[in-house]
Order: C-alpha cells, then sequence, then structure tokens
C-alpha cells in the first residue's frame, strides 16, 4: 500500500477500488505498521484541535504576538451574519474561519500546523465550513483528512512545504491543494477528480512569495490563509464539474518546487522582499512593538 507519487496513488485506488482516504489509511496501518485505533484517535484528535482554535478565534478576543491582527474572524463573521457578505455562505464561512486559525497560531494558541503554521488555517477553515454548510458528521470529516494527508505526503516526498524553501506557494498552496482534495472527496468526486482539484489548486497559486511583515506569521499571511481556503473550495469546484486538469498532479508538485527554488532568497521568508518592506507594514510593526 505504499506510494510515492500520484500515479502511484491512482494505481492503488482502482486496483482495489477504493478511495484516496482508504489508500492512505492502510498505508499509515499496514505499511508503517501502526495500530489503526491509535492512527484513528490521532486523527480525530487533530480535528478536535482544528474546531477549538475556529471557536476560540471567533469567542475571545485574542491579540497576536506582533500586535498587527486579532478580531478579524469576528468582524468577517459579522458581516455575515448580516447578510451583506458577497461571497456565498460556504466560501464566507471558510474564509472566516481560516483567518480565526491564524489568530490563534499568532497569538501562541493551540493549532494544527497542517502543513505548516503559516497555512494552518485552510483546511480547517474549507472543512469545517463544509461540515456545517452540509449537516456532516465528524467521521465524514475526519475521512477526508486523510485524502489531505496524502497529497500533503506526496508534496513533502516530492517537493517542499517550508516557506524558506519554496515560497508562501509551498506553505499556503500545499495547504490548498490537500483541502482540494478533501472537499472533492466529501462531495462525491472520485480519486481522480480529487488530485485534479490538488493540482489546480497548485497551480492557481504558482509562484507565491514568502514576504512576512516584521518576519511574523501574521501578515499578509492570515488573508493569504482565507485566499488559500477559497482558492481549494473553487479548485474542488472545477474538478467536481468533470473538467480534467492537463497537468497531472506529480507534474505540478514538481512545477512548484521548481518555481519556489527559483525564486530569489528575499522572497522566501527572509522579510527582505515583497510586502514586508513595505513602508507603511514596516511602519505598522514598529508602531505595534513599541
Amino acid at each position: 500500500m505504499n506510494f510515492t507519487h500520484g500515479k502511484e496513488l491512482l494505481e492503488l485506488c482502482q486496483t482495489h477500488h477504493m478511495s484516496i482516504s482508504q489508500i492512505m489509511f492502510l498505508r499509515e496501518t499496514k505499511y508503517l505498521e501502526q495500530d489503526p485505533a491509535s492512527v484513528t484517535q490521532k486523527m480525530e484528535h487533530a480535528y478536535t484541535i482544528m474546531k477549538q482554535s475556529i471557536h476560540r478565534a471567533l469567542n475571545e478576543n485574542l491579540t497576536s504576538m506582533g500586535g498587527m491582527i486579532g478580531g478579524e474572524s469576528k468582524k468577517l463573521n459579522a458581516l455575515r451574519l448580516s447578510g451583506k457578505n458577497i461571497c456565498g455562505s460556504l466560501i464566507s464561512k471558510a474564509i472566516t474561519y481560516a483567518v480565526g486559525v491564524l489568530e490563534v497560531n499568532a497569538s501562541m494558541g493551540l493549532i494544527v500546523a497542517a502543513p505548516t503554521a503559516g497555512s494552518s488555517g485552510v483546511i480547517p477553515g474549507v472543512l469545517c465550513a463544509a461540515q456545517e454548510e452540509y449537516d456532516l458528521e465528524d467521521s465524514l470529516i475526519i475521512n477526508s483528512l486523510y485524502t489531505a494527508a496524502a497529497v500533503g505526503y506526496l508534496i513533502t516526498r516530492n517537493a517542499t512545504t517550508a516557506g524558506a524553501e519554496g515560497g508562501c506557494q509551498a506553505e499556503v498552496g500545499s495547504a490548498s491543494a490537500m483541502a482540494a482534495a478533501a472537499i472533492t472527496q466529501l462531495m462525491g468526486g472520485s480519486p481522480e477528480q480529487c488530485l485534479d482539484a490538488a493540482s489546480f489548486a497548485l497551480i492557481n497559486i504558482l509562484g507565491l512569495v514568502c514576504d512576512p511583515v516584521g518576519g511574523l506569521v501574521e501578515v499578509p499571511c492570515q488573508n493569504r490563509n482565507a485566499m488559500g481556503a477559497s482558492n481549494a473550495i473553487i479548485s474542488a469546484e472545477i474538478a467536481l464539474s468533470g473538467i480534467s486538469n492537463v497537468v497531472p498532479v506529480d507534474e505540478a508538485i514538481e512545477i512548484m518546487y521548481n518555481v519556489g527554488r527559483s525564486l530569489p532568497a528575499s522572497l522566501r521568508e527572509t522579510s527582505l522582499g515583497g510586502t514586508a518592506t513595505s513602508i507603511s507594514a514596516c511602519r505598522s510593526c514598529h508602531r505595534k512593538s513599541s
């Protein structure tokens, strides 16, 4: 049940007539010889933390370490509840929740760094919003997390999820691809459609730089998590419609890695380029820290 590329994963799905989540679960339990109950418990625990981080952002007054973010998820939620939001219900919830998780992360709260702390809002934002929107049981969401994990494994195995190595496309882009595959399966998509959605998500964010203001995971990271969540949903809808991706996920991962390595060092988490050098952003950072 082991695989190192998307092509091999799809072959396993076809041969055994299984979903990506089923193959990933067997890889973790059979190939890696882990106790099935323990694996399930860990995934359930991870999803519990995801939900708790969203709830905390919406119900507590959080201030980030750098003081540049805090309270954004409440504002987005208030707009949605007022009926004046311009995104549909699912996307409005997803971006609200994604933004909230980044507030918890930046205030040193407990989050699930999937695939990284800087992109930790994307997956819970998408999946928790989908659960509420479609009244889904926890077991279905947890099952879809194995699909997200499979995509994350493919990326870490063949490329990177580190902003310092591949830019924000490697962090938020990878998270978006993972979430896209997960919600595609959740909505009844085939393994092929799940990986197409992941590829769409990666290509859509190709070249995104990592330029945190003040070296903190706050600005523009928070908004990029909201963007990554919406990108995941868009990518999933495209794949679910039956539109095939001309770029297989294996190639998309390789392309993302090559582009990331081609980015100047100043645009890979050093805060020496991009938004981090904005005069207004720097002034804001200094005001908050003083």
